[in-house]
């Protein structure tokens, strides 16, 4: 069973209880028992019958044309990526039977760059799982490991969420980009583990999940709080690696000539084991 058996309709409910009446040209009159718009009210701004939206919504007709897709789109104010996310949503798609969750794999040359980068690099998989770090990457936050997820640690670990002074704004963005890079293929066992856990652990998890909003991963500037150099402000670019299911190569970096790009440098020379080090040869085993 998955965790979204009807995902076109949760996401046209999700988003039309977001719109108000005053959003939507609609004037308010008297009480109104549910938040955001009416069905009814979609579906005449949208120009299809009440009836017709209640199927979608309930799962009833699954495959709307592009063209009632855009209407949506357009009344529930959907911007690119959302529209681009319903629409595929709205895609008939052939019935294939449950695989078993194929393990990523990090491009060999892709690895090597990581390992040699001089800035905090590592791969973020389709499901946010940590896949490859290097130690500078690890000294910005000690959960940039193989083997962590970015979902699970910014929610559920304390000493990573006390990294992002703008956990809030961060959180949003995060579970934006975490549904668009799943997409609509959410029978697969990882999606349903991962997500199973996060929500019974965090309810500033579900909130956001039940938003539905989507975001394509990109690049944005961080603001992060170390304990060991205090406040960074830094660029974080996501790089989509070719021949790959959804992975990214992530990399953060400094403007140069600031404080941030000081305060890297010497985590950068905290992190070098005493063999990394120019001169510096190690010890007798």
């Amino acid at each position: 069973m998955s965790v979204e058996s009807n995902p076109l309709g949760d996401y046209l409910r999700a988003r039309r209880e977001l719109v108000t009446p005053e959003q939507a040209g609609i004037p308010v009159l008297g009480l109104r028992r549910v938040p955001g718009l009416r069905r009814e009210e979609v579906a005449m701004l949208a120009g299809i019958s009440a009836d017709y939206y209640l199927r979608l919504e309930q799962g009833r007709d699954r495959n709307p044309s592009v063209q009632v897709l855009e209407s949506l789109a357009r009344v529930l104010h959907l911007d690119d990526d959302g529209t681009a996310y319903l629409l595929g949503l709205g895609t008939e798609k052939p019935r294939r039977s449950r695989r078993r969750p194929r393990r990523e794999s990090v491009p060999a040359g892709i690895a090597k760059l990581v390992a040699t980068l001089p800035l905090p690099a590592f791969v973020e998989g389709r499901y946010f799982d940590v896949l490859a770090a290097n130690a500078l990457a690890t000294a910005l936050s000690p959960r940039l490991v193989v083997g962590g997820n970015r979902l699970r640690d910014v929610f559920l670990e304390p000493a990573e969420r006390e990294l992002y002074p703008d956990w809030d704004t961060d959180t949003e963005r995060l579970v934006a980009g975490f549904r668009e890079s799943v997409g609509t293929d959410t029978d697969d066992p990882r999606f349903i583990e991962l997500v199973g856990e996060v929500s019974l652990a965090s309810p500033r998890f579900r909130q956001l999940w039940g938003r539905h909003d989507v975001r394509v991963r990109e690049g944005a500037p961080m603001h992060l709080d170390h304990p060991q150099v205090g406040e960074l402000r830094l660029n974080r670019e996501k790089l989509g690696i070719s021949g790959t299911a959804g992975q990214m190569l992530v990399i953060y970096h400094p403007d140069a000539g600031t404080d941030a790009a000081d305060k890297l440098a010497l985590l950068a020379s905290a992190a070098l084991t005493p063999a990394d080090r120019p001169g510096v040869r190690p010890g007798p085993a």
